[in-house]
């Protein structure tokens, strides 16, 4: 099972477990991140990068798998994310550099998918 397979499995068999728990709050914080990244004033793929871009400064490798899936879904380009990358990193700093390897390397494989 590659990366993609691998991070798209646990994520569904995780939040399977959490809509089980049946917990009114972790209901409403999911309905919320769904309907934040629905059209509206800005389209869903300025959300996306937006999304991808935060995950990478607050250093959440999986925010960034998530939002790198959803950047790949809505059809940017590898250039669009790199040059997104490019200024999360400039705003995080050097410490997101570990980050922006592990999300280089999930890029790559979302792109041989």
């Amino acid at each position: 099972m590659d990366i993609v397979e691998q991070f798209n499995a646990y994520r569904q068999r995780m939040n399977d477990k959490i809509t089980d728990a049946d917990n009114l709050i972790l209901k409403r914080i999911f309905n919320l991140d769904t309907n934040a990244y629905s059209p509206g004033i800005l389209d869903v793929k300025t959300k996306e990068l937006i999304g991808l871009t935060c995950s990478l400064v607050l250093r959440c490798d999986d925010c960034v798998k998530y939002h790198l899936g959803k950047c790949k879904e809505v059809g940017l380009s590898t250039e669009q994310i790199n040059e997104a990358m490019g200024v999360a990193t400039l705003i995080g700093g050097t410490i997101v550099i570990p980050h922006l390897r592990r999300a280089f390397e999930y890029w790559e494989a979302l792109e041989h998918a």
